[in-house]
This record gives structure tokens, sequence and C-alpha cells, in this order.
């Protein structure tokens, strides 16, 4: 059985790399056509999609999954949408293949330029996020990448659904249907020949929580990339406008908490604990977010003492560890100790303290007076993301289509021989 499930594996990657030769090759007008073809078809067959995605839910909350992987799960006419659109957005930004980075003429006359170039063979592994699938399969197809999807069982019958309707168009399109395909989610094997398949599979992205991250960078034999585990924090600074802090904190944290980009930790300058931390606390508390504080923030009976668990926990739900700080440098010190290298806020009127706070924290994304929600693929331009990266070779932060290209140097001679010694 494990031997049939790895012949499974390996042969769509063989179909994969029959594919990603092909789109090598596809001019940016075909793929671009491509990708309108499947916004087209998604938005056309959105009930299938729904229906296939209602069965993924009931399932969902029949195994109990809690209220923030439901969300993950779920899917709209208006997420749907969302997701297509994104493909047409791919769709208007510029090809990424062939785009010179650097070129010269050496003094013997050789002509040398460093270009992108597709990866060839992605594989992608990632949890209950069916979009997930369509932002795959979209970036993949313009940077001329095919892309082999692995899914979880949580969202096998929505995966299903959207992988039939973007092959379709692919068709319809004159592209090969096996640029993108669906690969087995009952077994967990079904990962590790992914991950292991050298020679097959040119790059895997882990895409979900912190025990699939780790499996897989571990486990890889391929090169993967590192996503985003986020336990991301805001800090309120002494000198913060504290109507700003509030939007801030508030939409960090509640917009759509089950995200990576969302905040799981607040710390609070000592200097405005006295004005803010009743402030923000009351603030939360009304929008049913459950606060687990430090001894300053547990002065409200209301708020859950804080463990020292909850300074490193990603919540992905209504909850936030919330901290007084003495200064920006524990603050820093607190995110360097807890951080998971995603994102970082700083709310502040000092220019000197953004300075300090951009310049020593470490991670993918260090954000000035502005939520940390816009850590995102799409907010950035990029039309959709692969995955935000938290390593830090090849790609960090959001990926988009130049973090799907590797390189190669093309060199143009006419005869030049190196002398020999």
């Amino acid at each position: 059985m494990i031997d049939d499930l790895r012949e499974q594996v390996h042969a769509a990657a063989r179909r994969a790399r029959v594919a990603a030769n092909e789109l090598a090759l596809a001019t940016r007008e075909r793929k671009d056509a491509a990708l309108h073809e499947m916004a087209a078809a998604l938005r056309t067959r959105c009930a299938e999609v729904l229906e296939a995605n209602a069965k993924d839910l009931e399932a969902g909350r029949a195994a109990g999954l809690n209220q923030g992987l439901l969300d993950r799960l779920a899917l709209t006419e208006a997420r749907v949408g969302g997701v297509a659109a994104g493909l047409e957005t791919v769709a208007g930004l510029a090809d990424p293949v062939g785009e010179v980075l650097r070129g010269s003429i050496l003094p013997n006359g050789l002509e040398l330029r460093q270009v992108r170039v597709p990866m060839g063979v992605v594989g992608m592994v990632y949890e209950a996020r069916p979009n997930v699938t369509v932002d795959a399969a979209g970036l993949a197809l313009k940077s001329g990448n095919a892309a082999l999807l692995r899914g979880s069982s949580t969202a096998e019958h929505s995966n299903t659904a959207l992988v039939a309707i973007l092959r379709d168009a692919l068709e319809a399109a004159g592209l090969p249907a096996d640029a993108v395909q669906l690969l087995p989610c009952h077994d967990r094997a079904s990962v590790t020949h992914l991950i292991t398949a050298r020679g097959l599979v040119d790059l895997v992205i882990p895409r979900g929580g912190a025990g699939l991250i780790n499996a897989v960078v571990q486990q890889a034999t391929v090169p993967a990339i590192e996503t985003g585990v986020g336990n991301v924090h805001v800090y309120v600074d002494a000198s913060a406008d504290l109507d700003m802090a509030e939007r801030i904190v508030l939409n960090s944290k509640i917009r759509r908490p089950s995200v990576c980009n969302a905040a799981e930790s607040l710390l609070v300058h000592a200097a405005v604990a006295d004005e803010f931390v009743p402030r923000i606390t009351q603030a939360l508390l009304a929008r049913d977010v459950v606060v687990h504080g430090d001894e300053r923030f547990a002065r409200d009976q209301r708020v859950v003492a804080a463990t020292d668990e909850d300074w490193g926990t990603e919540y992905l739900s209504l909850d936030i560890a919330a901290r007084v700080v003495d200064s920006l440098d524990e603050a820093v010190e607190h995110i360097a100790a807890h951080g998971s290298g995603h994102t970082e806020a700083i709310v502040t009127s000092d220019l000197n303290a953004a300075r300090r706070f951009t310049t020593r924290v470490d991670a993918a994304a260090v954000v000035v007076n502005a939520s940390t929600g816009f850590t995102d693929g799409g907010e950035f331009g990029m039309g959709a993301e692969i995955g935000i990266s938290t390593q830090k070779l090849h790609a960090r932060g959001p990926m988009g289509l130049a973090e799907l290209t590797s390189t190669k140097w093309v060199v143009w001679g006419e005869g030049q021989v190196r002398p020999t010694s």
C-alpha cells in the first residue's frame, strides 16, 4: 500500500515535470489568459465550490474543529470572489520569468546576464485553507511552475472541487491541466513521499501550524521554505497616540483572529499604562477577546492571569497575551524571546523610537503605526501569496511571484576560450 502511494505521488510529480517544461516556454499572454479563464470559471461554478465546502464544514463541526479552524476552512461567495480577483490581479503583474537581475560585458567580450527562471515543480503542504489551493495554483502558473498540492483531509471536498475547476480552465486555455494536481490527503505518508522526492520536486512550501511546518522542514530532503507561525506583537510606546493605538490593537487582533498576521501579544509601556491598560482591556473584553494579562492587566478581575506559556502562544482565536514593560528595550527583549519572526508592530510618535524598534527587531515584517494585518501578499501588491516566510535565505516575508523563481546565468560568447595554465 505504501509503495502504491509513493508511486502515485511520484507519478504526479513526473506529470508535473512535463507540464512545467511546457509552462517554461509559455508566453505571458498565454499564462495571463489562463489566469483570467480560471477566475471566470471560479465565479461561474461558485455554487459547486460552496456545496463542497459545506460538506467539509459539516464534517469539521462533527469532528470538533475549533472556531478558528472553521473560519479558515469556510468559503463564501465573497471569499470565492476574492480568490478569483486575486488571480486577475496576478495576471496584471509583470511576468518575473526572464527578468534580468544584473548583467555586464567582460573585458574578453563575454556577455553575462543573470535572469529569473521558474523553480519547476513546487509542492505545497497546507492545512484547512482552501483559498491556498487557488493562490498557490495561480502564483505557480504565472511564475512558470507546476504545483503539487497536498491539502488536509478537513478540506478534501473543497480542494477537490477547486482543483477540478482550475484544471478544466487550464485545458480551456490551452495549457496542461497537470500544471495543477491534488495529492491524496488521507495518509500522512503522501507528505513524506512528496517532501523526499529529490529529483522530481524542486521546492516544498509548508503552510499551517507549527507542528506541520516543523515536520516538513525537519524531514524534507527536497529544499523547503519555512513559513510563518505568527506570534505577533503590538508594542504601544510611551509616546503613542492612544486613540491610534486602540484602533491598531483592535484591528490587529479581531479583524480575523485565525490568520497568522493577527496580533497574539500586546506590550504597553509603563509610562502610558495607567491610562491605556484599563482602556484597551475594556475595548478588548467588549469584543469578546480573552485577555491573558500580567499583574498590571490582571487588576481587572475579568482578565485571566497569564502564564509563561501564554507569551509564546499563537492562539488563532479571540485571545491575547498582554504585559506592561518598562522600556522599549524591554519590549524588544520580550519579542526576541517569544516572537516567531513573522510581524512585529510599534505604535509611537517618537521617530527615534521607531527607528530603534525597526532596526533591532528581527522579523520578516516590522510595522510602524499600522495594523499587523497588512502583512499579506495581496496588501503588498503581490495579488496573492504562497505563504509568509519566516526564514532568512532565498525568501522572507510574503512570497509572491519573484520568490517562486530561481536564477540562471546566461553567457554569450563569440568563440572565447580560457587560456591554459
